[in-house]
């Protein structure tokens, strides 16, 4: 019987449910399937009425490396006429309708994030509402289909970045306000379980009004309005004649990441 892609448990007499990625053998590349698993977990955890808070975290040597590009879970996709078409409703299902469903789960959700954290990778911390990073991490984004970005650090920010393409490290996006603590990488399932149980003990129904109301203050600002508009634009802009469509994203996404400056040394300190 295969591994499970993603696993489910809770602790703490079942207050706090741990969502784990279990594809440490592709660095939890996000697939489909992964992330259908994914969204059946954080339901499961958001239907029982003892779970307060959510834990995300990846097993093996990183949080999630982005999309899967070649995985059997890709290979065994097929191809289709209308290939434009085609990679529209793909990426709605894969990332836009997922990432959107996570960020309106009716509970906490906190991502642990360790060693790399890329594209998709960023995409589904990005739908998290709490950010702890292990001092190992490293992020890298672009302008691609959850286009969250400018809402998480803000817009000047993004321009930079975006436009010099670089891998940042976690005291990095911790200063720019992507993620809450930065912790050492021995510590980081400790540091996130204290802090859940910290969430566990407030009243449940308390928790799910905050998380509405901060969410409902950036849909007024038009969050989910940009993140759809911005996926529109990015297949029209995809939309003339493609290439066999596993092979475009591939190279594309490759590119990107064999592109991407390497993050700066952290110093040590004397």
């Amino acid at each position: 019987m295969d591994e499970p892609r993603v696993t489910y448990r809770t602790i703490d007499d079942g207050r706090i449910a741990i969502v784990s990625l279990n594809r440490p053998r592709y660095r939890n590349a996000l697939s489909l399937q992964t992330m259908q698993e994914l969204d059946n977990a954080f339901q499961e955890a958001a239907r029982d009425p003892e779970v307060r808070v959510a834990i995300l975290r990846g097993e093996g040597p990183a949080f999630s490396a982005g999309h899967d590009l070649g995985s059997p879970d890709v290979a065994n996709r097929g191809e289709t006429e209308n290939r434009t078409r085609a990679m529209y409703e793909r990426t709605w299902d894969l990332d836009i309708d997922h990432y959107l469903r996570f960020r309106s789960l009716p509970i906490p959700t906190i991502a642990a994030v360790h060693g790399n954290c890329i594209l998709a990778g960023w995409m589904l911390a990005s739908s998290m509402d709490v950010i702890f990073a292990a001092e190992d991490a490293e992020f890298l984004m672009s302008d691609i289909e959850y286009f969250s970005m400018p809402w998480d650090i803000g817009v000047r920010r993004t321009k930079g970045i975006v436009f010099e393409n670089r891998f940042l490290t976690a005291e990095e996006v911790q200063e720019m306000g992507f993620v809450y603590q930065v912790v050492p990488a021995a510590d980081l399932e400790d540091v996130v379980i204290e802090y859940a149980r910290r969430v566990a003990e407030q009243d449940k129904f308390r928790l799910r009004l905050m998380k509405l109301s901060l969410n409902q203050m950036q849909d007024m600002m038009g969050f989910s309005t940009h993140i759809i508009g911005h996926h529109t634009g990015w297949a029209v802009s995809r939309s003339g004649s493609l290439p066999p469509e596993r092979d475009k994203t591939a190279s594309r996404q490759h590119g990107i990441v064999a592109h991407a400056r390497t993050a700066p040394k952290r110093r040590k300190e004397k």
